[in-house]
């Protein structure tokens, strides 16, 4: 029998869409999807791809891994009814190549405590989420303590259990990047000498006073601090300044990306806190963000 090759089965596999064929490479166009429900009524991500908005990446959250051996997408059950259209829509993304992924934690502290105490207990809830939901990846937004080994220890349950194709991403504050403090206690530094090939990209947040893309200075810091590089660091922004300070109007944040893209050519991309009420368009067109980002992040 043909021995058939993994570069031959690969491409096999795209043209007949059992993988996506945005690969989890390049310049990334990531939003952030929090806001599911608004009002009682359900605010769907498919305004992205049926607008060919250029979004490469989708992460809904936030994930809470609570007392009790519980866990809870934003304020309910992620097998909540109120979830079955959003789970369909993000599945129907995922179809069209675009990666759907689950952010862990957040502001509201816990889920990383937990994952640290009691690891045979919690670490299964999220392993059936990515399973139930065939999930392309996961976030893990560490705001709170935790320790370096903590977090290998999940980074490697994860890529043992989802293979070399999973996406594991981290959101640290922009500082954490540049060599110094910021929300989780962790060492960025450490982390990726020790678990760096196993992260695909940290979404790295400039906003909220921990950094700003009103011009590059703060990502050049990260990049000249030669730890993580361009190619991992995906620039995080605000897409309406009611979501927090730090907002950049859509020309200034066109004028950094592209300084960006023309320093480094491997630059990693960009990504935008949240989705629902993202400017120009506000909550009657937010994939407008992404739709006029896009093309200035991909050159």
């Amino acid at each position: 029998m043909r021995k058939i090759t993994a570069a031959v089965l690969a491409v096999f596999l795209v043209l007949c869409g059992a993988v996506p064929a945005t690969a989890a490479t390049g310049r990334r166009v990531v939003v952030y999807y929090q806001t599911t429900h608004q009002n009682g009524s359900y605010i769907s991500p498919l305004g992205l791809t049926d607008h060919d908005a250029g979004v490469t990446d989708v992460i809904v959250g936030a994930v809470h891994l609570n007392d009790g051996g519980t866990m809870t997408l934003n304020d309910d059950p992620p097998s909540d009814g109120k979830f079955t259209q959003m789970w369909a829509d993000l599945a129907t993304m995922q179809s069209k190549g675009v990666h759907a992924l689950a952010f862990v934690g957040g502001a509201a502290k816990g889920s990383f405590q937990r994952l640290e105490q009691d690891f045979d207990t919690y670490y299964p809830l999220l392993r059936n989420l990515i399973r139930d939901h065939s999930l392309s990846g996961i976030d893990l937004d560490v705001e709170e303590q935790m320790s370096n080994d903590a977090l290998n220890r999940v980074i490697d349950a994860l890529r043992g259990d989802f293979g070399p194709d999973f996406l594991i991403t981290l959101a640290p504050v922009a500082t954490e990047l540049s060599g110094g403090g910021g929300l989780s206690g962790l060492d960025y530094d450490r982390l990726y000498r020790e678990r760096g090939d196993q992260i695909s990209w940290f979404n790295t947040q400039f906003y909220c006073g921990w950094g700003s893309l009103a011009d590059t200075s703060g990502y050049d810091q990260i990049i000249s601090h030669g730890v993580v590089p361009a190619s991992k660091v995906v620039a995080g922004t605000v897409t309406n300044p009611a979501n927090c300070n730090g907002y950049v109007d859509m020309p200034t944040l066109k004028n950094t990306v592209s300084s960006l893209v023309q320093k480094y050519s491997d630059f990693g991309g960009i990504d935008g806190w949240e989705y629902f009420n993202s400017l120009p368009g506000d909550t009657a067109a937010p994939w407008e963000w992404a739709q006029q980002i896009a093309p200035t992040v991909k050159g």
